[in-house]
């Protein structure tokens, strides 16, 4: 039989997982970890509550080993851009042109000290959302919420990650004891 070609092949080849497709335990995680961070993030009043999930979803869309890394990286990179997006924001609201000369900045530094591209890309979200973002609170507020509704999302996706993998619930045929939960 011949290998279906064109766009068809194409997003075939682009869609249907060949080395990680997802498992009945992979989902649960996710759904748990998604509701549980919303929830916390409420339960501190957190305006803007669902950049808890979405941090989760990030954290709990790799493998376990890869989680941390990609974590540290996500909040050292929100920390910096909320920080930066803050202080611009007091000297140059809502300016776009402001937001990118800080944009600019975050990068050299982290070209400098050869910092991950991905804290470089959530520094730059993070501060586009700070400054960019209309809102009637402060950017300082802003920036500080930001700043705990992504903590929160990621500690809850890598706590859950964590006991997922200890209770070993794996329940996706062919998995192995050494294989990470997907």
């Amino acid at each position: 039989m011949a290998k279906n070609s064109g766009v068809n092949g194409q997003l075939h080849e682009w869609f249907i997982a060949k080395d990680c497709p997802p498992s009945v335990a992979h989902v649960a995680l996710t759904t748990v970890a998604i509701v549980a961070s919303y929830l916390i993030a409420r339960l501190f009043r957190l305006q803007e509550a669902y950049w808890a999930p979405t941090s989760a979803i990030i954290v709990v869309q790799s493998t376990l080993t890869a989680a941390l890394p990609v974590s540290m990286q996500y909040v050292a990179g929100t920390a910096v851009g909320a920080a930066m997006g803050a202080a611009t924001e007091i000297y140059f609201p809502g300016s776009v042109w402001a937001c990118g000369a800080a944009i600019f900045a975050i990068g050299l530094i982290c070209v400098v000290l050869r910092i991950e591209r991905s804290a470089f890309r959530y520094a730059s979200i993070t501060l586009v959302i700070v400054m960019l973002v209309p809102r009637s609170t402060s950017a300082r507020l802003v920036a500080l919420h930001r700043f705990f509704e992504v903590s929160i999302g990621i500690a809850v996706g890598l706590a859950l990650f964590t006991m997922w993998q200890k209770m070993d619930l794996r329940t996706s045929p062919g998995v192995t004891q050494t294989s990470p939960v997907r």
